[in-house]
């Protein structure tokens, strides 16, 4: 009995990990902001394992660029249920995208203030011959 539990949890499990793909694919292909964001962390990715100095820098900057992807999904997540519910303009409807937006303004003020920080103490670093 545990291995029938154990296949369908890897089935489960299997079926998940193609729906978060399906996702993503559909949010590269609707998407530009998210498209914009990838392309960014495609560049942010690599260089984080330069400019981090540490594993805890680079787990910080890695961990920055893909909060704001994640933000994004969860963004178009809520515009693509609100756009469902009806085109009319509805309060509720603006407050929750207008949230949504907030959310990945935030994301992406918290990665640059990372980014920028562990940034300007690598360079210093290296300024000053360290």
């Amino acid at each position: 009995m545990a291995n029938h539990n154990q296949s369908n949890g890897l089935k489960r499990i299997w079926k998940a990990a193609f729906y978060s793909i399906s996702g993503i694919r559909l949010t590269y292909r609707t998407e530009a902001a998210f498209r914009q964001e990838l392309m960014l962390c495609v560049i942010l990715i690599p260089l984080a394992f330069w400019t981090g100095t540490t594993a805890v820098e680079r787990a910080l900057l890695i961990a920055s660029c893909l909060m704001v992807l994640v933000t994004e999904l969860l963004n178009s997540a809520i515009e693509a249920v609100v756009d469902r519910i009806g085109s009319e303009h509805n309060e509720l409807s603006g407050k929750a995208k207008d949230i949504g937006s907030a959310a990945v303004f935030i994301s992406l003020w918290t990665a640059g203030i990372i980014w920028v920080l562990i940034g300007y103490e690598r360079l210093s670093n290296l300024a000053a011959g360290a």
